[in-house]
């Protein structure tokens, strides 16, 4: 049943490209017809050159038995000519067709794992995704083009032939039939077989690309532990077990292959053993056999295309199941129906009882509430894992909570769109992500239609312009992964030119000085500070000393809020607040000493 659920995808994948492929068709029916009347030239030669027999055709004057030789000859090639010149035409078409619906697969996945909620990608592992994407697709090819298409051609070519073969000799074309029976049981019996070692195949490969990439994504740390050894042995170790399931498919697969051709063996040695029986007997001409035999290596070609084509495509189903596995996955964080793009932002914040875990059953967040004016920074602190990143995540939408309602100039940001929501927020993560592409692109991310001088503003802004100048390609400089290496506090003050640029009513700053030292620092938040008037600040703090001039500041302690208020009075109350502070204030003059 599932496996015609994977066909019916196929074929509706190929809908749109009906016109071309009844073209293609109409020309392999033709080539049938062609490939039929390729073994007539050699006959002739025979039974009329060679053994003198007069050739009575109606429409065909009387010709010299030199003649007709070459007139045998120029047809045989001609007849090639005519089925290679259909074989390129539709094999360019079928090859196309199959491509491009190759290419919408792989878009349609990409966009929807895009789509897909950070708690799904957080479940995932990202090689497994890969694999996916860039080899998994390709099985839409390999069933409908080079699978099913080619078994259509083979059946054509199969029916042409088969009904020639009965004009000629019913007794031989039983003869030659009598295998097929026995090739669908062969392939019946080793169908489960082969999809099963396919898909545990596949799953093994995912699990040497994450291998790979993970290793690879961490190697400074791999080489900080002078774990080189480690990880060489784990991937050598995943290899070889990818390779060996490999193996065991390609195995199978071969002694498939060897069953099949054993058995046509048998069907072409029974039909040469009765059909020399029925030329002794003179009941067929040499010519006639051989132009039998000719045909019966024709019929037998496509039975073995067809039989050696399902043995694809069951391999090819575990690879399109994949894909259709991740598409059937739905957003856990989606536009609900009659969502409404959110009026022009000023910038007023709700948060009402909100509860949310990333288990369910382990809340972070517990029945937390805090209003925001317009315009008004609020500071978001505590110790780790108190929950200050997830109340950033909630708001940009990144997850959904389990209670409580989130609002944004109070409307709900679940009936929003959620392109308007993440559209009205500006966010600098941490740690800075800097994509492998040149500083300009990096920062018109906040804003792809930006001008150059608005860039050049937004780089000016957050203290960039010397090091622009250093460099040999200035704005063209690519930088990140494959790049110029920025140090860390360069690539946040680069982030932060990215969340400038963007302009946003909200602007959200994740630690936004945790990897600058103390000048930098300070030259990025005087930026930051002008940046933020007009704007609805949250900023998610460690350092506490930078958050003094927050209008609130909302302390977190095990996914509630124990305390907020602004700084003086969390100073004066001596509370959680104060331990914290004091506390960094003593590890700070700790190593200094």
């Amino acid at each position: 049943m599932q496996g015609l659920r994977l066909y019916g995808e196929v074929f509706r994948r190929m809908r749109q490209y009906s016109p071309r492929l009844l073209a293609v068709i109409a020309a392999l029916l033709l080539s049938s017809v062609v490939e039929a009347a390729k073994p007539w030239p050699l006959k002739i030669v025979i039974d009329n050159v060679l053994r003198g027999q007069p050739l009575r055709l109606k429409w065909l004057p009387a010709l010299s038995r030199n003649q007709l030789l070459l007139g045998c000859c120029a047809a045989l090639v001609a007849l090639y000519i005519v089925v290679g010149v259909i074989n390129l035409a539709s094999n360019y078409v079928t090859i196309s067709i199959g491509q491009r619906m190759v290419n919408d697969l792989r878009a349609q996945l990409f966009d929807h794992l895009q789509r897909l909620s950070l708690s799904f990608h957080r479940r995932r592992e990202i090689g497994d995704l890969m694999v996916r994407v860039a080899y998994d697709t390709m099985s839409v090819q390999t069933i409908s083009m080079n699978g099913l298409f080619q078994m259509l051609s083979a059946g054509a070519m199969l029916t042409a032939m088969f009904y020639v073969m009965v004009r000629m000799d019913v007794v031989l074309t039983l003869a030659a039939a009598a295998i097929i029976p026995i090739l669908l049981i062969l392939i019946v019996s080793v169908s489960s077989t082969i999809d099963r070692l396919s898909t545990s195949a596949r799953i093994k490969e995912s699990r040497l690309y994450t291998v790979a990439h993970q290793a690879l994504a961490a190697i400074h740390v791999v080489q900080a532990f002078t774990r080189e050894a480690e990880a060489y042995q784990q991937f050598v170790r995943s290899s070889s077990e990818s390779l060996d399931q490999s193996l065991r498919v390609y195995v199978f697969q071969t002694m498939y292959a060897v069953a099949v051709n054993v058995l046509i063996a048998a069907g072409t040695t029974t039909v040469i053993y009765i059909g020399a029986q029925h030329v002794m007997s003179g009941a067929l001409s040499i010519g006639g056999l051989i132009v039998f035999i000719t045909y019966l290596a024709s019929l037998y070609q496509p039975v073995n295309q067809i039989f050696q084509t399902y043995g694809l495509v069951e391999s090819a189903k575990a690879g399109l199941r994949r894909c259709l596995e991740l598409l059937q996955i739905e957003p856990e964080v989606n536009d609900r129906p009659h969502a409404r793009p959110l009026a022009p932002v000023r910038g007023e914040i709700d948060f009402e009882d909100v509860v949310f875990g990333y288990e369910p059953a382990r809340p972070v967040l517990k029945r937390v509430s805090f209003h925001a004016e317009p315009g008004e920074t609020v500071a978001i602190v505590g110790p780790s894992g108190s929950g200050k990143t997830t109340m950033a995540s909630l708001l940009m939408r990144f997850y959904e909570p389990q209670q409580g309602t989130i609002r944004i100039d109070r409307q709900d940001t679940r009936s929003a769109t959620l392109r308007t929501v993440r559209a009205s927020i500006a966010m600098v993560l941490q740690p800075p992500l800097v994509l492998g592409t040149t500083i300009r692109a990096n920062v018109a991310l906040g804003n792809p239609t930006a001008s150059d001088d608005e860039i050049r503003s937004a780089i000016e802004t957050a203290r960039l312009t010397a090091l622009i100048a250093r460099l040999p390609d200035g704005l063209d400089e690519i930088v990140g992964q494959g790049g110029h290496s920025l140090s860390e506090g360069e690539a946040q003050r680069l982030t932060i030119a990215r969340a400038l640029l963007k302009d946003a009513p909200i602007l959200i700053l994740d630690e936004p000085t945790s990897a600058l030292d103390a000048e930098t620092e300070s030259m990025v938040m005087a930026a930051v500070q002008a940046a933020m008037r007009g704007r609805t600040t949250i900023v998610i703090a460690h350092r506490l000393s930078t958050i003094q001039n927050a209008d609130r500041i909302l302390v977190l302690r095990d996914g509630e809020i124990v305390e907020q208020g602004s700084f003086m009075n969390l100073m004066a109350r001596d509370g959680f607040f104060n331990y914290l502070y004091n506390l960094q204030a003593w590890s700070k003059r700790a190593a200094e000493a």
